[in-house]
């Protein structure tokens, strides 16, 4: 709630901005250069916000938890059920959980000292990325990020761990991300899968060559999750994955 209610106030900062420069409609052949660039920072900050959803994906813990939730679904070998929309709030209230200090921080370090007007919007940009910076670095891989730091030198850029450009971190944060939701998720299938072969030679030994053995197996993973309390142990265990 923080991030979009700092979100809404940088909005409404920039709008007053451009509101107390009086722009006259009539004159828009003979624009000034700061109402140019005040019209071209109203733009950005309106494409940020259309883009927000994707920007939660990819700079925080989302891309895990809802790897981890749809491939334990599919391992129980259920369609529908817990539904999108439930595995998406459950991944996105443990994101908020998980993310709460990074937010609080780009809040106080950031967004509140913006809407105070004690620092320039420059600078807020910097300070409210510095804290999802920090955990994509404590969190990244070190040969995904080695990847494109190497991409990277090859065209010629400097790079540095210290004050890495986001578009290198970002996308080997999200390969990371990916590649530990895969990872979590076959560690969740396997005992999903053996429960599928037991069943499949019990129904083959007693001769039921027409029962499909996922329709047999199927309450017995239901069961085997609930008693071991599943969810429980699954949602602990990916929020103490991260540092």
């Amino acid at each position: 709630m923080r991030i979009a209610a700092g979100a809404g106030a940088i909005l409404l900062a920039l709008t007053g901005a451009a509101g107390a420069q009086q722009l006259d409609l009539g004159g828009l052949g003979q624009m000034s250069g700061s109402t140019v660039g005040t019209i071209i920072q109203l733009f950005g900050v309106i494409t940020v916000l259309s883009v927000a959803p994707g920007l939660l994906i990819m700079v925080t813990s989302f891309t895990r938890f809802i790897i981890a939730f749809s491939i334990l679904r599919a391992g129980i070998g259920l369609q529908s059920t817990p539904a999108n929309l439930i595995l998406i709030s459950l991944s996105l209230f443990m994101t908020f959980y998980v993310m709460a200090p990074t937010f609080d921080r780009a809040w106080s370090e950031g967004v509140q000292p913006l809407m105070d007007n004690r620092i320039e919007q420059s600078e807020a940009v910097e300070k409210i990325a510095d804290p999802f910076r920090t955990f994509m670095l404590d969190n990244v891989r070190e040969k995904d990020f080695d990847l494109f730091a190497d991409l990277a030198r090859e065209r010629g850029q400097t790079v540095s761990r210290e004050e890495v450009d986001l578009r290198i971190l970002v996308p080997a944060f999200m390969i990371s991300e990916i590649r530990r939701g895969f990872e979590i998720g076959f560690l969740i299938v396997l005992p999903f899968l053996v429960i599928d072969l037991i069943v499949a030679t019990i129904t083959m030994a007693m001769g039921m060559m027409m029962l499909p053995p996922t329709v047999v197996s199927l309450p017995f993973k239901i069961m085997f999750f609930v008693l071991i309390d599943g969810w429980n142990l699954l949602v602990g265990s990916l929020v103490r994955s991260f540092t």
